[in-house]
């Protein structure tokens, strides 16, 4: 049996690596599931067992969060803070320093590729009527909800699952966090503006499109109530977090069920807005990677390379193994693969800000840029994996040398 769950291990994470497999309509989620179903349907592991690998508290918190958010998506809270912030009359470089702080701070709380998904047309659309040129904007906001979203232990999956698994503090992240992530936005913002000075902000012939043309007719109008109980929910949760010792994914669950009895939103709406698909992945990802761990190869592994030089329970080879393996699976997968080697609070925050960041590196990094990216393109604005490279690469190695200075002396 070992040599058949080695196999379907190493086909998922090359599904991983690829986004699909050959001649097979699979994305990574369905690679996922269809590891998992091997590994059951073989016998390879129990359907019991099958169903202990699964993390809950992992899934409750991920799926609490999504009901959480869409209450907002459904409030339409996003869209309007967005136009918000793009209808100050600042210059370009400060209009930027806006968007890049807004989306930060959403996406500490909120899920990051929520916020992504939520803000990019209309940064798109207001850089369009604005006459600015959308990439800078567009990939900074990318950037900054990746950023944002290293900050707390909710602000994107791989946190979510680091924080549940190894029973971190909310309070004790987010103080140790909020440095680096703070000093990485202003770096970020500089280094924009720096590689935009002698360009200026116009854009190129190809993106003056009209802001009517780009203007998207179904946005959702801005529902006080909605959105006012949304946020009053996810207030109350953050609150609760730093102060009260109760598990997280219950509280969170008790949220979410508290906005899901709503006389005015149907459970169907709210429910269809929840990431089904990431879940899922998560799931799968779980079953697969915890039928490796019982085969005892990748214990072997760590212990061999450790022998060797190369431990990878050292907080420096973890940090570099994290943005390796983030920029190859992505982040999920990697922190799903280094997680077992992780045992130390310190080395948990080392895991979760070096793989949320290593993600602004490349378009295939993080599905917040690939979401960024493909809302882009549906304005008919275009961003190559070159342009994205040109501010992502800078910004990353940046973020990452300021986030692993300050975890060394702060170890």
């Amino acid at each position: 049996m070992t040599s058949l769950v080695v196999t379907v291990f190493l086909l998922v994470y090359l599904g991983m690596i690829f986004g699909g497999l050959p001649f097979l309509q699979l994305d990574r989620t369905g690679i996922a599931l269809l590891g998992a179903i091997a590994l059951v349907a073989s016998q390879s592991m129990s359907v019991d067992e099958a169903f202990r690998s699964l993390h809950a508290p992992t899934l409750i918190l991920l799926f609490a969060f999504m009901v959480i958010s869409a209450q907002l998506r459904l409030g339409g809270f996003y869209p309007w803070m967005a136009r918000r912030v793009g209808s100050l009359h600042i210059r370009p470089s400060m209009l930027l320093a806006a968007i890049l702080a807004v989306a930060a701070y959403l996406s500490a709380v909120f899920s990051n590729d929520v916020v992504c998904l939520a803000m990019a047309p209309v940064i798109a659309e207001i850089c369009l009527a604005r006459r600015l040129d959308p990439p800078p904007f567009l990939i900074g906001l990318a950037c900054a909800t990746n950023i944002g979203s290293a900050a707390t232990l909710i602000g994107n999956p791989q946190n979510m699952l680091i924080g549940q698994t190894l029973n971190l503090s909310f309070g004790r992240y987010l103080l140790v966090a909020s440095v680096p992530v703070a000093l990485s936005l202003i770096v970020t913002w500089g280094l924009i503006v720096a590689l935009r000075r002698g360009h200026g902000w116009a854009p190129a012939e190809s993106s003056a499109l009209s802001a009517g043309d780009a203007r998207d007719a179904e946005d959702t109008p801005l529902d006080l109530w909605q959105t006012g109980k949304g946020l009053a929910v996810a207030a109350v949760l953050f609150a609760a977090f730093l102060l009260a010792p109760w598990p997280r994914d219950l509280m969170a669950l008790a949220g979410a069920g508290l906005l899901l009895t709503s006389r005015r939103l149907h459970s169907r709406r709210m429910l269809g807005l929840v990431d089904w698909q990431l879940l899922i992945l998560f799931m799968g990802l779980f079953v697969v990677n915890h039928a490796m761990q019982q085969t005892g190869l990748p214990s072997r592994v760590v212990e061999a390379l450790a022998s060797n030089g190369l431990d990878l329970r050292a907080p420096g080879l973890l940090f570099l193994s994290s943005f390796v393996l983030s920029n190859v699976v992505s982040n999920v997968p990697a922190v799903m693969l280094l997680l077992p080697t992780t045992a130390s609070e310190h080395a948990g925050t080392v895991l979760a800000l070096s793989s949320t960041l290593a993600g602004n590196l490349l378009i295939v990094g993080s599905i917040a840029n690939l979401i960024v990216v493909n809302e882009a393109a549906r304005k008919g604005i275009r961003i190559d994996w070159q342009e994205h490279a040109r501010l992502g690469v800078p910004v990353t190695l940046a973020t990452l040398a300021i986030t692993g200075t300050y975890l060394w002396l702060a170890a």
